[in-house]
C-alpha cells in the first residue's frame, strides 16, 4: 500500500472481475495468441465455495471483445430467454404473481472404478480413457448380477468418502448404486436450478476422480471404456418451474382439462422436433459415438417417449374425441404384509432418447463426460423459441379458450412424428424414423456442422444465446476435439503395437521355437503340433498387426496435412476410425 504496509485484506469488488489469459483456451479463432486479454465475471446465481483452502467463485469467461469463451454464459443467456417467453405465456393464463420461470436439472452420473495398479499398466486407458485392445473375459454382464448385487466394501468406502466431499461443497448427492456393467456405478443428486446443477456436475466429476485416488482406484468417465458391456451416460432430468413453486410439466388430476400443462408439453414436443439436430450435436463427442445405439443407451435418432396415457390424451385432442381418462390401478403383490401402492399410468422406456417421466423430461443421450451445459442451453433456447411463437399468436387472440385449444391441436398434428413409445433398438424403427423425416446423425462428424444451419443460427442469435462468431468458433472447437481425440487413439494404438504387443508376441514365439528345437533334439519323432500351430498363427497375426499399424500411422500423418476442419472430421470418420 502507499504507506509501505502489506495488504492483508481485499474487498469484494476485487473478486467481481478477473483477467485470465484468453488466448491459451480453445477459442475457435475468437482469440489469437497475441490477443491475450480475457475477463471473468462473478456469477452471483451460483454459490461460491471453499475447495481445500481456496475460495472458488463460479465465473463467466469472456474475451476482450465480449465473446463468450465458456459454456456458462450461453447457458445463462438461454435460461434468460426461456424466462422471458414463458412469462409471456403464463400471463395469458392469468398468472400475474409469477415473476420468474426457471429450468431445473437433476443429472444422474455414471462411472467406472478400476484398480489403480491395473490402470497404470494400460497406455490406452491412460492416454484415451478407454481400452483400444483387449480380450473378452469369460464373464461379463451376461448374468446381470452386478446391478442388484451388494456394493463391494472398497467401493462403498469410496462412495461414503465421495458423499462427504460433495456435501462439503454443497452438492446434493442423494443416491448411489451399482450399474449394469461390472465395475460400473452411478451417483444421482437432488435436482436444482440448471445453472447451479451444471456447476455442481463439473465439480462432481472432478471430486470423483480425486477421491478415487485416495482409495487406490481410478474413476473412468469415458462413455465406452470397455467393449461389449454397457457404457456410461448421464441422464439429464429437465423441468420448468415458477418462482411460486409450480412445476409447469406436472399434469393435473385430469390432464385433458389442464390446458396450461398441455401447452407447455406440446411446446417441448415442437421444440425437440424442430431442433432435433441441435439436441443431437449437443451431446456429440468421439466417446459418445461409441456408446449410442446399444446396451441401454438410446439410438442416435431423436424421439420422444410420452407413454400410453399422454399419447392417448394428445390423440383425443387431435381427433377432437372425448378422453375418458385412465383408471387408478393398484399393485397387488399377493402377500398380506406387503403394501398396496398406486401403479404409474405409464411404463419407462430405456431406449428412448427423450422420455417424459411424470413431471420432467429425461434426456438420456448425454455421455458420462459431457458438460450438461451444452444440451440444456439448446433445450432452453428451442423451447423459448416455441413459447415465443405461441405467445405471438395468443396475445392477439380474441377468443383465448378456443384459440389455445386450436394451437395445441395444430401443434400435435404437425409434430407427432417425433413421438415414439416403442423399442428404439429395433431396425424397423430406424427405417420408420427415416420415413417420418427424422434425422439420424450417427457420428460427431455428421452432427456438428448442423450447428451452422441457417435455422439454428437464426434461432440462437434471435434469443441472444450466441453470436454468429461464437457459433462458428464452437463448431470448430468441437470438431477439433473430435479429430484430436481419435488421432490420439490412433497414435496410442501404433505405440502399443510397436512397443508392447509385438515385442510380447515375439518373446513368446521365441519360447515356442526353443521348445520345438529342444523336443526335436531329443527325438525327431516327438510331436510339436501345439507349438507349430501357434507359431504359424502368431507369426501371421504379428505380420498383419505390424502392417495395420503402418497403415494407421500413414493415415494419421495424412490427417495432419488436411487444413479444413470439416474435411478433417470426415477423414477421421471415414478412414481413420475404420
Amino acid at each position: 500500500s502507499p504507506d509501505g504496509r502489506v495488504i492483508m485484506e481485499f474487498s469484494g469488488k476485487e473478486l467481481i472481475k478477473g483477467e485470465p489469459d484468453a488466448s491459451s483456451f480453445p477459442s475457435g479463432g475468437l482469440r489469437a495468441t497475441f490477443e491475450a486479454r480475457g475477463y471473468t465475471a462473478w456469477d452471483p446465481t451460483s454459490y461460491a465455495f471453499i475447495k481445500g483452502k481456496t475460495l472458488c467463485i463460479p465465473t463467466a469467461f469472456a474475451s476482450y471483445s465480449a465473446d463468450a469463451l465458456d459454456k456458462k454464459t450461453p447457458l445463462l443467456r438461454s435460461m434468460q430467454a426461456l424466462n422471458i417467453q414463458a412469462l409471456r405465456v403464463l400471463k395469458l393464463f392469468g398468472n400475474e404473481d409469477v415473476k420468474r420461470v426457471v429450468t431445473s436439472v437433476g443429472p444422474e452420473q455414471e462411472y467406472f472404478l478400476v484398480p489403480k495398479e491395473l490402470y497404470a499398466k494400460r497406455k490406452d486407458l491412460i492416454y484415451t480413457g478407454r481400452t483400444l485392445f483387449g480380450a473378452r473375459p469369460p464373464k461379463g454382464q451376461e448374468l446381470d448380477d452386478h446391478y442388484f448385487g451388494t456394493i463391494k466394501p472398497r467401493v462403498l468406502a469410496y462412495m461414503e468418502d465421495l458423499n462427504d466431499e460433495l456435501w462439503k461443497l454443497g452438492i446434493l448427492a442423494k443416491t448411489q448404486h451399482n450399474e449394469v456393467a461390472p465395475a460400473q456405478h452411478e451417483l444421482a443428486p437432488i435436482y436444482t436450478t440448471t445453472n447451479v446443477a451444471t456447476d455442481h456436475n463439473q465439480l462432481t466429476m472432478e471430486i470423483m476422480q480425486k477421491v478415487a485416488e485416495r482409495h487406490g482406484l481410478v474413476c473412468l468417465l469415458h462413455e465406452k471404456p470397455f467393449k461389449g458391456v454397457n457404457g456410461s451416460g448421464k441422464h439429464n432430468n429437465w423441468s420448468i418451474g415458477t418462482d411460486t413453486g409450480v412445476n409447469l410439466l406436472t399434469p393435473g388430476e385430469t390432464p385433458f382439462e389442464n390446458v396450461q400443462f398441455l401447452l407447455f408439453l406440446v411446446a417441448v414436443i415442437k421444440a425437440v422436433d424442430e431442433y432435433q439436430d441441435l439436441l443431437r450435436l449437443s451431446v456429440a463427442t468421439a466417446g459418445n459415438d461409441h456408446r449410442l445405439g446399444a446396451n441401454e443407451a438410446p439410438p442416435a435418432v431423436i424421439s420422444i417417449f410420452l407413454g400410453d396415457e399422454l399419447t392417448a390424451v394428445l390423440d383425443a385432442i387431435e381427433n377432437d374425441t372425448e378422453y375418458e381418462g385412465t383408471k387408478k390401478k393398484y399393485m397387488k403383490l399377493g402377500v398380506d404384509v406387503l403394501p398396496r401402492f398406486r401403479r404409474d399410468t405409464t411404463d419407462r422406456n430405456r431406449t428412448s432418447p427423450f422420455a417424459f417421466t411424470g413431471n420432467k423430461f429425461e434426456f438420456r443421450m448425454l455421455g458420462s463426460s459431457n458438460s450438461i451445459a451444452c444440451c440444456n442451453m439448446m433445450l432452453n433456447s428451442a423451447v423459448a423459441e416455441v413459447l415465443k411463437q405461441f405467445a405471438d399468436v395468443l396475445e392477439s387472440s380474441e377468443d383465448f379458450e378456443n384459440d389455445v385449444h386450436d394451437l395445441i391441436r395444430k401443434t400435435i398434428k404437425e409434430h407427432k412424428r417425433i413421438i415414439f413409445n416403442g423399442n428404439g433398438y429395433d431396425d424397423a424403427w430406424i427405417e420408420e424414423a427415416e420415413k417420418r423425416g427424422l434425422s439420424n446423425l450417427k457420428t460427431t462428424a455428421d452432427a456438428m456442422p448442423h450447428l451452422l444451419d441457417e435455422k439454428n443460427i437464426a434461432m440462437l442469435t434471435a434469443h441472444k444465446v450466441f453470436t454468429v462468431a461464437e457459433l462458428e468458433s464452437r463448431m470448430e472447437i468441437m470438431l477439433e476435439n473430435y479429430v484430436k481425440q481419435v488421432n490420439i487413439e490412433a497414435l496410442t494404438m501404433v505405440d502399443m503395437t510397436g512397443k508392447q504387443i509385438i515385442p510380447a508376441i515375439e518373446t513368446y514365439l521365441m519360447k515356442l521355437l526353443k521348445n520345438v528345437s529342444m523336443k526335436k533334439a531329443i527325438s525327431p519323432e516327438i510331436g510339436c503340433a501345439y507349438e507349430t500351430a501357434n507359431i504359424e498363427k502368431l507369426s501371421a497375426a504379428c505380420d498383419e498387426m505390424s502392417a495395420n499399424a503402418g497403415i494407421l500411422e500413414r493415415l494419421a500423418e495424412h490427417l495432419a496435412h488436411i487444413d479444413d476442419i470439416v474435411e478433417q472430421a470426415n477423414f477421421v470418420r471415414d478412414e481413420l476410425l475404420p
